[in-house]
């Protein structure tokens, strides 16, 4: 059914988009987005592929939106908050909405393969730590970033007048 089923022999034919990540040039990746090739609305996913000693992403931690990843070859350091784990070929790692900070690191010697998949939201705040920034997405298409440090943060117990 044309659009609601991607062969294989398809999958392997996309070509596939470079990506850097806007915050980190470090982080560059090929995507290949399987759910909107298959008109997908509410769900991302993407199969990605990383090089030796590149990250898949700056540090981040949705506010409400859930992500995963599963490895399908090669070799990673998973950063999750201040822990740093290794994984490799069939390991998943689920990134829960309002959890820790993560990101990739492909410590192997070859391509670093995985699956991306999370939610789509019309609305989500994003953090980066290390970065010391905030994104707010807006209807899906506004991004904002802001320094943490120009957030102002009024005292609730002062009441409104």
């Amino acid at each position: 059914m044309d659009g609601y089923l991607l062969r294989k022999s398809e999958i392997e034919a996309m070509e596939g988009t470079s990506k850097r990540h806007f915050l980190n040039s470090e982080a560059r990746r090929v995507n290949r987005s399987l759910g909107d090739r298959a008109g997908l609305e509410g769900l991302r996913f993407h199969i990605i592929e990383v090089e030796p000693g590149r990250e898949s992403t700056e540090p981040n931690a949705h506010a409400f939106e859930d992500e995963c990843v599963y490895v399908l070859a090669g070799r990673a350091t998973a950063v999750i908050g201040d822990e740093e784990f290794d994984v490799s070929e069939g390991d998943f790692v689920g990134y829960r909405a309002g959890g820790l900070a993560h990101s990739l690191r492909n410590s192997g010697d070859s391509v670093l393969r995985c699956i991306v998949a999370g939610q789509r939201l019309d609305h989500d705040v994003a953090e980066f730590p290390r970065l010391e920034k905030r994104l707010y997405r807006n209807s899906g298409l506004s991004w904002d970033v802001v320094e943490l440090d120009d957030l102002s943060h009024p005292d609730p117990s002062a009441g409104s007048k």
